[in-house]
This record gives C-alpha cells, structure tokens and sequence, in this order.
C-alpha cells in the first residue's frame, strides 16, 4: 500500500508540473522555430563560400552576388532595378528611376553625383537575363549564376570602377562620370531606346558586355524576323483536302538556310539561325499554321541580306516573312593601345543609343559561357576587369591612365 500510495503522489505532482508548463515550453518552441524562420528571409541571403556584407566584403562581390542572386529574366527586373536604386543612393548618387512600362513595371537605372545630369563619360550595361533562372553560387575561384557573366559582371565591375575612383579622387565628384543600367537588352533593345529620352551629351560610352577583357572592334548587326505558314486543315488520312503549312514552312526554312549572305573580312560570315519552330494541333490533322522565329546575325550589307531573305521566301507559297527588328554591323573605338582586341558575333546596345560619342565595348567573361546552363565567370577576371573600366573611364576623360589606376584602391562595402 504505501509503495501505491507514492507512485499516486509522484504522478500527482509530475502532472501538475506538465499541465503548467507543458503549454509553455510548447509557445517557446513555437515562437522560436518562427523567429528562426523569419530571420532567414532576406532578399538577397548570403551564399556559403562568401563573406556577407557585415563581414567587410568587398564591393565587387558584394554586388556581383547581390545582382546574381535576384531574378530578372527580361520583362522581369524590377527587383534588380530597386536593388540598384537603394545601393547607388545609399552611396550618394543622385538616382533617376525611368519607366520604361507599367505593366509590367520596368525600370532603366540612370545615376549620377550632385545635380549634374550631363556628364562626360557613361558607364552602362544591361540588368535583364534570359531564361531560365539558375542560382549563385561559388566553387574554386569561379562564380556561378544567371547573369554571372551576362551582364550583371560588368554592371558590379563598372560600379565599383566608378565608386573607386570617386573615393580617391582620382575623377571629379560631379561631371565625369554617370551610370546606367537597362532593361530589355536580350530582346529589343527597349530599355537603351526608351534612355534616349535622358538626352544624354556625351564624350564617350562603355558598354559593358563579355569581352574577355578585350575591347570590341566591332560587332554584327541583327535582324528578327517571323516567318509565317498558312495552309488549310483536314483529317490527316485525306492530305488532298487540306494544305500542310508545315511543309511549306520547311521548303522555305531550307532555302533561308543554304542562301550565301554577304561576309566581311573584319566581322566575318552573316549567320542565319530558326531558334524556334511551331506547327499544328496534332499528328493527325494537316496543319493549318505553323511559323519560326529567325535571328540573322548580320556581318555586312544589311539591305542585301534583306533582299536575298525575301528571294528565298518569296519563291515558296503560303509563306510571309515579317521582319520585325534590324540594325547594321556596330564598328566600335579601340584606340587604346594597352588592350587587345576581339571581334563580337553578338549584338549589343551601342546602335539603340543615339548620339556622337566614342563607342567603346568591353568586360569580364566569355560571351560562349553567357547563355548556357554552366554560366560562370573567374572571379580573377571580374576583379581584372574594374581595373580595365578604370582605364576606360581615365583615357575616355583625357586623364593619364596610370595615375588614376595608382591612385585608387578598392573600397569596401
């Protein structure tokens, strides 16, 4: 009896103890687990491998990682364009967001010092990707991401170029030196076009694209266009009822491909490419429409390779050509002699932005590593490149070169 009579006891009190505190700890365990939570919601987190910001992280990667880290696949960069906003403010530049659409909200960064919106130099790049997105992250001295090289390199190289030599002294506060970052860039050029309302005054531009920290002595022009089918559709085992666009589609794909388009000794072949082909409802119906997507990259003579597209569409039925988007071959300034020289397949902004100035392309990473799914840049390249921009920047002011890359030293964060 009496061994009874304790365990009743022992099970008394320990459950006056569980009634009382049992609901307690479960209301700490609770809020603790919610605090742990919400603590790790930045908008941009830390990636392992690099030090945050708090930990005297350098600008260079502070930025390139904060850029890489935020999506903004083209018609989405808002959350970029606010990141640079806050960033350039807080460093004391004067921050003119411009719209470029509402739906969806798109803005162009264009920054400066003091009140002064003409200056001589502008540093400029693009803050748009293409798709899909794909995280940062870094491994034996290369960063990785959407956008790594692509161009958000050069926006982070170009800031820190500019931010450095303000803080030495090396260029004047107020005058010399503007920024400005754009949307668009992957697809119509929309963003530098819709900059041009800045009526900018310019000495000298720096577009800032994967060079391989060699300055562009040209690049090729563009041409977009649709190539569209139109047929009839009927049930598939009667093809004499109907009119199959895609076969249409096809012929005139074939001769768009094996038409000899002109060349240029300096930018070499004009290349013509059908990045996307769409076509019917289904295997069993004739197909009523179909189309492709062309991109040319034009090396020389834009009027003719124009004319030889529509030869070639022209001499099959049921089948237009509708060109949408084209600029001429960009010949670029190179007259510096400390760099080496590179030709760029590619196109870039320099035709959207109008106006008298010196043209100058260059920046960290390969173009071959932009669009694919292993984009990465040598951090080594990166840090290479803010000294090139600095060189830029210097000989575009007609100040002596070696001077200011002496005299500026990278700041911190």
């Amino acid at each position: 009896m009496p061994l009874i009579v304790t365990l009743r006891r022992l099970l008394r009190h320990y459950s006056e103890i569980y009634t009382v505190f049992l609901p307690l700890f479960s209301v700490f365990l609770v809020l603790y687990i919610c605090i742990l939570i919400f603590s790790g919601r930045h908008p941009i987190a830390p990636s392992p491998g690099l030090p945050s910001p708090g930990d005297s992280e350098d600008t260079l990667i502070y930025l390139h990682r904060s850029l890489v880290e935020i999506p903004s696949v083209t018609n989405d960069e808002y959350e970029v364009s606010q990141f640079l906003n806050r960033y350039l403010t807080s460093k004391g530049w004067t921050v003119e967001l411009q719209s470029v659409s509402s739906v969806p909200p798109r803005n162009n960064v264009f920054a400066y010092r003091g009140s002064s919106r003409t200056t001589k130099v502008l540093l400029t790049s693009h803050i748009d990707t293409v798709p899909p997105f794909i995280p940062y992250s870094t491994k034996d001295g290369f960063l990785w991401g959407r956008g790594s090289v692509d161009a958000k390199a050069s926006v982070a190289a170009q800031i820190t170029a500019a931010q450095d030599m303000l803080a030495s002294g090396a260029i004047a506060e107020e005058g010399d030196i503007s920024l400005l970052f754009v949307v668009g860039e992957e697809t119509d050029g929309i963003g530098m076009e819709t900059a041009n309302e800045l009526g900018l005054n310019l000495q000298a531009a720096i577009f800032g694209e994967p060079t391989e920290l060699k300055l562009a002595i040209g690049h090729k022009g563009l041409l977009i266009a649709e190539l569209a089918s139109t047929g009839k559709a009927a049930h598939s085992g009667y093809p004499e009822l109907g009119i199959n666009a895609n076969y249409f589609l096809v012929e005139a794909l074939y001769r768009l491909q094996h038409t000899s388009y002109p060349a240029s000794s300096l930018l070499g072949d004009t290349t013509f490419n059908a990045g996307q082909i769409r076509g019917g409802v289904a295997d069993n119906v004739i197909p009523a429409n179909a189309s492709a997507g062309l991109t040319v990259r034009v090396a020389a003579d834009l009027d003719a390779v124009i004319a030889l597209m529509h030869e070639a569409v022209d001499a099959v039925p049921h089948v237009d050509l509708d060109i949408t988007l084209t600029y001429d071959p960009v010949l670029c300034d190179y007259d510096i002699p400390e760099f080496d020289t590179t030709v760029a397949a590619y196109g870039t902004d320099i035709p959207h932005l109008r106006g008298n100035h010196k043209k100058y392309l260059y920046g960290p990473g390969s173009i071959l590593l932009a669009h694919a799914e292993n984009e990465h840049i040598a951090l080594e390249d990166l840090r290479d490149s803010v000294v090139g921009y600095k060189k830029l920047v210097a000989y575009s002011l007609g100040y002596d070169i070696d001077a200011v890359v002496n005299t500026s030293s990278q700041v911190r964060v």
